[in-house]
């Protein structure tokens, strides 16, 4: 089974250029730009669902703030 940072998941992350990218696990490239990270969030959010990743988000210093998981939860909720 991957890593946390491998492909299995996705990071919004700060652009040391200005700006947030949206980045997969152990990808070089960003898959995303973008001016303000709340549109990172969303797209990244976007991303994520489709192909059932867990989303990090990090902040301006670089630690993960926050964790979404879409997919491959062990312990999914009961509805």
């Amino acid at each position: 089974m991957p890593g946390k940072n491998g492909p299995d998941s996705h990071h919004v992350v700060p652009n040391p250029n200005g700006g947030w990218d949206v980045k997969r696990g152990g990808a070089e490239r960003a898959a995303g730009h973008f001016d303000t990270k709340q549109e990172a969030i969303d797209h990244g959010r976007e991303i994520s669902r489709n192909q059932g990743t867990e989303l990090r988000i990090h902040n301006q210093d670089g630690r993960i703030s926050q964790s979404d998981s879409h997919g491959g939860d062990p312990n999914p909720p009961r509805g």
